[in-house]
């Protein structure tokens, strides 16, 4: 028999729209998965319970007429988005006991729609790296098997999704940081084109690499999230794209049916950040979304890389300015040894030289979205490898972390730089039957034609919301939801 965590954000709407469950039932529910699973995957730094069933409440006395179409869902929130009043650690001890007075604007847009968070899900620190495993929380493990990372820097929302704990989650991607954990653990992360999601309201918005977005088990749930996500903010730096008439949702849907016409997709698996060889799994997945597109009619050609290895010590200064972030006084000490190690090559650069690189990056970016300009979509591996074992970098010395980093996801940060709309689709599997991740990326602005292609994928695929073996492991746990679930933890 299906159990809430079952059904998708989507469905558990529905539920909630046609009385057969209330928000307050579907909360319940997805607390008591928190509390038997969120350490063991390492999901959340803080769970808000009684925050969450408040607002589950409130959600349930609005009259339908009020009601969007993920109203009263259970979601979560990435820790490095602030939340007021609710403790925001930024992945870091030297954040532990930091109480935002501001929400971040998605995490109003988030309530204004009615979704209901549980909490704040595990980040690395300050967003500096791939996988998350600081010292505010468990390592965010991947459901599909423990001993491999969730990724970072959302990888607490990819393991809460990918083990049942939430339907959908919010998360951000400054160089693949929801496409990455999408990637290890089987689901949709999408990453919208620059100014389509607000930043705000503090910030100066990193160059333009960072930007909000959802992560889902499936297109049309990653789609309704961001249908509520994307709504304009004043005062932010990036002009948004406009939205389809219909939303993203409404095109999803139609995809199904119709297609998003024709497109010319450029094909390529060589790594653009490092002279990596590419794991066979990796193209194979490359292969078999190559295969499902030519059989919906696109047309599927081989291009060329648009950068290459020598770009990188470019996207090397930016990251080092982008870790120098303030931090409390007397709190440095508390960083882990690779933010420190990023923060004093950041506090080294001048700003002649960050200028310099910034102006190369970009005009290096120019040349090379020039050469596949004929494409309407490009399509590459997500990840050089398929998966990393919790701890395979954080025990190596800084410097090699990064690098290892850079071998591991060679091409996700590109498409920061160019802010172009792009998702990792789980169109593949290991010989273990571990997920592997295809990056489908679109036109800048053109979010709709991007995801019409990812629901079309989706629908040929005979549907990616797969589950790992530990989703049915709190099928029956009796947690007293009034005790344990029912008091915050932080």
């Amino acid at each position: 028999m299906a159990e809430p965590h079952d059904l998708t954000a989507l469905e558990q709407a529905a539920a909630i729209r046609r009385g057969e469950l209330s928000s307050l039932e579907l909360v319940e529910h997805h607390l008591r998965r928190v509390e038997a699973l969120g350490d063991t995957v390492g999901a959340f730094v803080t769970v808000t319970a009684d925050r969450a069933l408040a607002a589950a409440r409130a959600a349930d006395a609005l009259g339908a007429e009020e009601r969007g179409p993920l109203h009263g869902v259970p979601t979560a929130i990435k820790d490095l988005t602030l939340t007021a009043g609710v403790r925001t650690t930024f992945g870091s001890a030297a954040f532990a006991d930091f109480v935002p007075p501001v929400d971040a604007d998605v995490v109003r847009l988030l309530a204004d729609a009615g979704l209901v968070s549980l909490g704040k899900t595990t980040t690395s620190e300050l967003g500096c790296s791939l996988y998350s495993e600081g010292l505010v929380a468990p390592p965010a493990r991947n459901p599909w098997d423990l001993a491999y990372t969730a990724g970072g820097s959302s990888g607490g929302a990819a393991a809460a999704v990918a083990a049942g704990l939430v339907p959908v989650a919010q998360g951000s991607d400054g160089g693949g940081s929801l496409r990455i954990p999408a990637a290890l653990c089987g689901l949709v992360g999408y990453k919208p084109s620059r100014g389509l999601v607000s930043g705000g309201p503090l910030g100066f918005g990193g160059f333009g690499l960072p930007v909000n977005g959802p992560i889902g088990r499936t297109v049309g749930d990653v789609a309704a999230l961001l249908d509520v996500l994307a709504r304009p903010v004043p005062g932010e730096p990036y002009l948004p794209p406009a939205a389809p008439a219909g939303g993203y949702l409404g095109v999803t849907r139609a995809a199904r049916a119709t297609g998003p016409g024709r497109l010319r997709v450029g094909r390529f698996t060589t790594p653009m950040l490092a002279d990596e060889p590419v794991h066979p799994d990796c193209v194979a997945a490359v292969d078999r979304a190559s295969a499902l597109l030519t059989d919906a009619g696109h047309e599927v050609v081989d291009v060329p890389a648009p950068l290459g290895p020598e770009a990188w010590p470019l996207f090397e200064t930016v990251w080092y300015a982008l870790a120098v972030t303030p931090v409390p006084a007397g709190r440095e000490g508390d960083l882990l040894p690779l933010t420190r190690f990023l923060r004093e090559r950041g506090e080294a650069l001048g700003a002649a030289r960050l200028m310099a690189a910034l102006g190369e990056l970009q005009a290096q970016v120019r040349r090379g979205v020039r050469r596949t300009a004929g494409c309407d979509l490009l399509l590459c591996p997500t990840l050089a490898t398929p998966q990393a074992p919790v701890g395979a970098f954080a025990a190596l010395e800084p410097a090699e972390d990064f690098d290892g980093q850079r071998r591991f996801s060679p091409y996700c940060a590109v498409f920061n730089v160019t802010g172009d709309p792009s998702v990792s689709l789980p169109v593949g599997r290991t010989a273990d039957g571990l997920p592997v991740g295809v990056l489908l990326t679109g036109r800048y602005g053109d979010d709709a034609t991007l995801l019409a292609t990812a629901a079309q994928l989706e629908h040929r695929s005979d549907g990616w919301d797969q589950h790992p073996a530990i989703w049915r492991a709190a099928d029956s746990a009796n947690v007293n939801i009034t005790s344990d679930v029912g008091r915050d933890r932080s």
